[in-house]
């Protein structure tokens, strides 16, 4: 891929902001409530800076230093050297979805092509230290859901993710894995393949900057963005601190629905998901039926 067909302008100067040091969403949605766009930010002095809620003077000083030594055109480089586009909330492929969430990212990476049905899309996690059960049912879902021309969102993790994505694109539907690293790699190494089936039926997403290696500290935070970008989130099987429970509670604070697959009462991996029905914080389901349901006008159209 040519430089030049890797990012707008525009994601130019967002991309930037996401390569500085203590900017992440929030205080970039402050930048641009007080000074109107990215490129106007830019321009901001030390004084300017400090003067948004939650910048003191030592940030201030850091963000400044860090804003303007960013490496953008090796950013921009090595991003056209792995075939993957930048994309900034100006640009009108921003994923719908996302605009909305009250954190959405400054930019997106995106190895791979992005449609306008990818709206109408259902995430599904879990457990990466799934069992037989949970695997098969991820499958099937993922099979299931694509079937009927769901866009099947997950993490591409060992386990229930990786089922969901080989579901859908054994129904020939579309798949986005949303990763916990830059795409400069692929994690877990033994899902290069996978990667690769995922980016010619859909694509590969990540916030983070192209090398980023796969930080505990980054899950969570990509978390948000695969219940973002759906309009539902399916939990298959969750131990009691999965880390898919994050995601199906950032679910319901994007009044996204929650939906959950029932496992086995004397299961740990089946804990989390159990309780997230008993509390009634999801809608329990057997098929994909059960989820068109759940989802109006939009999952009448999609039945068989």
């Amino acid at each position: 891929m040519d430089p030049s067909e890797v990012a707008s302008s525009a994601a130019i100067e967002h991309l930037r902001w996401s390569l500085t040091e203590q900017v992440g969403p929030i205080t970039f949605g402050r930048l641009i409530e007080r000074f109107g766009s990215a490129q106007a930010a830019l321009g901001a002095g030390v004084r300017q800076l400090e003067s948004i809620d939650g910048i003191g003077q030592t940030t201030a000083e850091i963000i400044a230093r860090s804003r303007d030594q960013a490496d953008v055109a090796r950013e921009v480089a090595l991003a056209a050297q792995h075939g993957v586009r930048i994309i900034c909330r100006d640009d009108k492929d921003f994923p719908a979805p996302l605009r909305h969430i009250p954190d959405p990212p400054i930019c997106i990476y995106v190895r791979g092509n992005l449609q306008p049905t990818d709206s109408l899309a259902i995430a599904v996690v879990g457990a990466r230290r799934s069992t037989l059960y949970g695997r098969e049912q991820a499958y099937r879902f993922g099979y299931q859901l694509a079937q009927r021309g769901i866009t099947i969102i997950s993490g591409l993790a060992r386990g229930v993710d990786g089922e969901s994505h080989k579901g859908a694109l054994a129904a020939g539907g579309r798949t986005l894995a949303v990763l916990g690293n830059g795409l400069a790699s692929i994690y877990p190494p033994e899902h290069r393949e996978l990667a690769d089936r995922v980016v010619a039926g859909g694509a590969l997403i990540s916030e983070l900057p192209m090398t980023t290696p796969p930080d505990t500290g980054n899950f969570l935070p990509r978390n948000r963005l695969i219940a973002g970008l759906s309009l539902g989130v399916l939990v298959v099987e969750a131990a009691r601190r999965s880390g898919a429970l994050s995601t199906s509670a950032r679910a319901c604070e994007y009044n996204r629905e929650v939906f959950a697959v029932p496992g086995r009462v004397d299961s740990d991996y089946s804990v989390g998901t159990n309780a997230l029905i008993r509390d009634q914080h999801a809608k329990l389901v057997t098929c994909a039926d059960d989820i068109f349901d759940e989802l109006g006008e939009a999952g009448e159209s999609l039945r068989g």
